[in-house]
């Protein structure tokens, strides 16, 4: 058994999908950017921080883990839009263009903490004016990082990815399952 701190659904399908008994625990953190933090560290923090939020509130024996995303595109870091415009200039930006997905896991128990990041290519093809309307008209982009959903509608802006596609997703199995299995926890 361990806790998720996140109430996102991609990250409890992808749990699903590798048979974890887990349960979701709400948590809130600052996700600020630090001045000239590097996205890398930015993301590895974060989910650090809300490993360790979830464990704070739940007061727990059992392990907890803590992921965040962010797109990278030109050394921009894109997170969640805030509204209708952000995700449309996100959209513009990635067109035609390879940016890089970065997911960092984070495991805390009362004794330890560690970070795994997965760092993934994803290549866009051109979107027109009409595809970026389209999308945004669907709701989709609004709560994602980077504007878009590799596991939903996004996906067919994607002409191929390096690397994780559950990295991509929000939460990177590999990593994951070698985190767990670092305490003990056995995946298969």
């Amino acid at each position: 058994m361990i806790y998720l701190a996140s109430l996102s659904p991609r990250r409890c399908e992808l749990l699903e999908q590798i048979k974890l008994n887990y349960q979701q625990v709400a948590i809130t953190v600052t996700e600020t950017l630090l001045f000239q933090e590097k996205p890398q560290n930015y993301v590895s923090r974060l989910a650090l921080s809300k490993a360790r939020a979830g464990r704070l509130a739940v007061s727990t024996p059992h392990p907890v883990l803590g992921a965040d995303t962010v797109i990278v595109c030109d050394g921009q870091v894109f997170g969640k839009p805030v509204d209708k415009n952000a995700a449309k200039q996100m959209l513009r930006q990635l067109s035609g263009r390879c940016h890089q997905v970065m997911t960092a896991v984070a495991l805390v128990t009362a004794t330890i903490e560690r970070v795994r990041l997965n760092i993934s290519n994803v290549y866009f093809r051109q979107l027109s004016e009409t595809d970026i309307q389209a999308y945004i008209a669907t709701g989709e982009p609004l709560d994602k990082a980077g504007s878009y959903a590799i596991q939903g509608l996004g996906s067919v802006f994607i002409e191929r990815i390096e690397g994780s596609y559950s990295g991509v997703m929000g939460l990177p199995l590999y990593e994951t399952a070698t985190l767990l299995a670092e305490i003990g926890m056995k995946i298969l």
